[in-house]
């Protein structure tokens, strides 16, 4: 997922670098929900492993 983050990241700035800005408008926001999206499971992995430990 990560993956598509970064890759939606990077269409967003090459599109805004030649002046597409619907499109980089669009991949920029589907790659700022797969960040925060990513995060919000990064921690909850981290408060299951440190409930599973204890």
């Amino acid at each position: 997922m990560l993956y598509y983050g970064l890759v939606f990241l990077v269409v967003a700035i090459i599109a805004g670098v030649l002046g597409f800005g619907g499109i980089a408008g669009a991949s920029a926001g589907i790659a700022q929900v797969l960040f925060f999206l990513f995060l919000a499971f990064l921690v909850i992995s981290l408060v299951m492993n440190f409930v599973r430990k204890v």
